[in-house]
């Protein structure tokens, strides 16, 4: 059993931000942060429901996939200053690669600020230091702060290209 075997997500704090373990519990008050259809333009899909989030975060916070090869590490992005949800982090973690694909989603009402970049990279530096030996990103090819925010946390452009995005790698 590898060490990364045993990850489990844990608080993380930055100087604004609080990156808070996913709960189904959760799913409510981020109906409310993923609402705006903007938010899909680069990714597809539609706003989930409350009832869609809470069987989505019940799944998740298993940590890991049904056959055990991956693990599911996922935070809640909240503003330390009154503990407002914003968005989420999550990493996917290969246990046999210990490679983690990495993705962060800030609602569209607090975009502009810096948040995914902070939280973004307090997990990048929580994954190293745990044993995460390399990450990766999906990333639209018009999507340009996603594409900063992997630059921030030392990733770079790929020529592969999966379902219509770039792969993002250190």
């Amino acid at each position: 059993m590898h060490p990364i075997d045993r990850l489990s997500a844990t608080p993380i704090d930055t100087p604004r931000l609080s990156l808070e373990p996913l709960a189904p519990v959760h799913a409510n008050e981020m109906t409310r942060v993923l609402a705006d259809p903007a938010l899909y333009s680069f990714t597809g899909g539609n706003p989930s429901t409350v009832d869609e989030l809470t069987a989505r975060y019940t799944r998740q916070v298993r940590g890991h996939s049904d056959d055990g090869s991956a693990l599911w590490l996922n935070w809640i992005v909240r503003l330390r200053a009154d503990g407002t949800a914003v968005g989420y982090v999550q990493a996917t973690v290969d246990n046999e690669t210990e490679a983690a694909d990495v993705a962060w989603v800030i609602g569209t009402s607090h975009q502009g600020h810096g948040y995914a970049r902070e939280a973004a990279t307090a997990m990048e530096t929580w994954l190293r230091e745990a044993g995460v030996a390399r990450l990766s990103a999906h990333i639209h090819p018009e999507h340009h702060a996603s594409q900063a925010i992997a630059r921030a946390i030392g990733l770079q452009a790929t020529t592969e290209v999966v379902d219509g995005e770039i792969r993002w790698q250190s």
